[in-house]
């Protein structure tokens, strides 16, 4: 293997001066040097082809033993000195103070063919910012952030993404629900790739400390390298560099709308700088059309991360991130524009989200009605989101396919589903098909537009299951199967017709299926 070096992070930002791996305030730096916990027998599970290509590593090369090696983290790369990097954040809209990567471990940085890409290991030991845990990833967790951040691509939606999957031959001792019920679990490392892991706690921690200059060093940087578009560093330019993230950030929540993902732990230190999904944890994906829903176990009470909450918390993470940056800019009422901005923006682009959603050629202000009450109907009864938009794609405009039988395969109580009910879709098709008789378009290109908007195949919260439990008996096939349907997620691809379906009545509150907890 051969990498073209480009360490950004380390060459131009100092380290924590304290070289020893042990849990502590790091008051000096940007990050700390450790190095990755040799493991006991590694085992590579699964490789990304996409992710090889990106970093120039050849299929031959992804096969070696100094593959293995290297993206386990047995082995250093020559030249290279890895480190974890120092952030703080809001938890649950909470300060939490120093938190950094506990359990993440920055390899490297390259480019290749004109792209940036540092390279990290998730689950590779402790590091200074692991607090009270061990640093360790499992199988199960590791398994569910492959197959997401690969899938998240192919949905079109910015994330960071995944180089290899690996078994250690660790044990893991983890508690999973929280009750006071841990067991050992396989352990496992994912090697995460990204343009870089930046996150908003890493601009909070300085603030936070009163180190401005700390603060104003590491924005600089940030948009040297990331916003170079953006100009030399200024009052005026941080500004913009503000407004650039609220876009970004804002723009990544439409797109998990959209699909019906919930991220399930929203806190600031897992905002990507660049507008990233970042930090698959207790992620889950909606199959009941619910407002209300959350993955996370830990949230269960409050539902702060609730679906239908994420683009507030989107704007309220901004906020905090408004705060950090504030001692540069001295400028309240700049900050608050671009909030602002972010709140109307949210208004529009959400209504042509869900515009696109329903095929409609030239969305008008009448039409917020016609989603509203779409958004009735789909809460009256327990309606799968992926299968009703997918079927809805197959509606003829002059009313000649019958709505309600269009769509019962998306519904997960039919046999129970009152006569209101049914009336109350009824009424809706009707609307929906004078609303369509406004628009030029016939109904094979408005198929077309809204089988490219809704997706046909997700990674449902039961397959990534069924992916993990056949992993833990050693049978990794299923994940490859997940990982290929899964690149191409608005293709037919009748092969793979059988992931096409709601989720099994056995999974509804079966653990890892329903909700998860933030080990997971």
């Amino acid at each position: 293997m051969h990498f073209n070096l480009n360490n950004l992070f380390t060459d131009q930002l100092p380290a924590d001066p304290n070289f020893e791996n042990s849990r502590r305030q790091v008051m000096q730096g940007y990050y700390s040097f450790v190095t990755p916990k040799e493991t006991a027998k590694p085992e590579l599970i699964h490789i990304s082809d996409e992710m090889l290509e990106a970093l120039g590593i050849s299929k031959e090369e992804a096969h070696t033993e100094e593959f293995l090696n290297v993206f386990t983290g047995n082995a250093v790369w020559p030249e290279t000195h890895p480190y974890a990097m120092l952030y703080g954040g809001h938890q649950f809209g909470h300060w939490a103070g120093q938190l950094g990567d506990g359990r993440a471990i920055n390899l490297f940085e390259i480019d290749h063919n004109d792209k940036h890409w540092a390279v990290q290991l998730k689950g590779a030991g402790e590091t200074p910012y692991s607090r009270s845990a061990d640093g360790l990833a499992v199988l199960r967790s590791s398994i569910r952030e492959y197959l997401m951040s690969e899938a998240m691509h192919h949905l079109g939606i910015p994330t960071t993404r995944a180089l290899s999957l690996a078994l250690t031959g660790d044990s893991v001792l983890r508690d999973v629900m929280y009750d006071g019920n841990p067991a050992y679990e396989k352990g496992a490392v994912v090697c995460r790739v990204a343009p870089s892991f930046l996150r908003f706690g890493n601009y909070q921690i300085f603030t936070a400390r009163n180190d401005v200059a700390g603060l104003q060093k590491l924005v600089d940087f940030t948009i040297k390298n990331y916003f170079p578009e953006l100009g030399a560093p200024s009052k005026e330019t941080y500004l913009k560099f503000f407004a650039e993230v609220s876009e970004r950030t804002l723009e990544m929540i439409i797109h998990w709308q959209r699909v019906g993902f919930v991220h399930g732990v929203m806190n600031t230190d897992n905002m990507s700088i660049l507008g990233l999904t970042i930090d698959y944890g207790p992620y889950g994906w909606l199959e009941g059309f619910d407002w209300g829903w959350t993955p996370n176990t830990t949230d269960r009470q409050h539902k702060r991360y609730r679906y239908g909450n994420q683009p507030n918390i989107g704007l309220w993470n901004l906020y905090q991130l408004a705060n950090a940056l504030f001692p540069l800019v001295e400028d309240a009422e700049g900050f608050e524009e671009i909030l602002d901005r972010y709140k109307e923006d949210y208004a529009q682009k959400s209504f042509q989200m869900m515009a696109d959603k329903l095929g409609l050629e030239a969305p008008q202000e009448t039409d917020l009605k016609l989603i509203a009450d779409l958004e009735d109907c789909l809460l009256a009864t327990e309606t799968d989101m992926t299968i009703f938009f997918r079927k809805l794609a197959a509606f003829k405009k002059d009313a000649s396919v019958d709505g309600w039988n269009l769509i019962e395969d998306a519904l997960y109580d039919l046999e129970n589903t009152s006569e209101a009910v049914k009336t109350q879709w009824k009424q809706w098709f009707e609307a929906y098909a004078a609303r369509l008789q406004q628009d030029q378009q016939n109904d094979e290109a408005r198929n077309k537009r809204m089988n490219a908007t809704n997706p046909k195949y997700v990674l449902r919260n039961y397959m990534a299951q069924l992916a993990i439990d056949a992993a833990e008996k050693g049978d990794f096939s299923l994940i490859d199967e997940l990982y290929q349907v899964l690149k191409k997620p608005y293709d037919n691809q009748p092969e793979y017709e059988k992931w096409f379906a709601k989720r099994p009545e056995w999974a509804r509150d079966k653990v890892g299926c329903s909700m998860l907890s933030c080990s997971s």
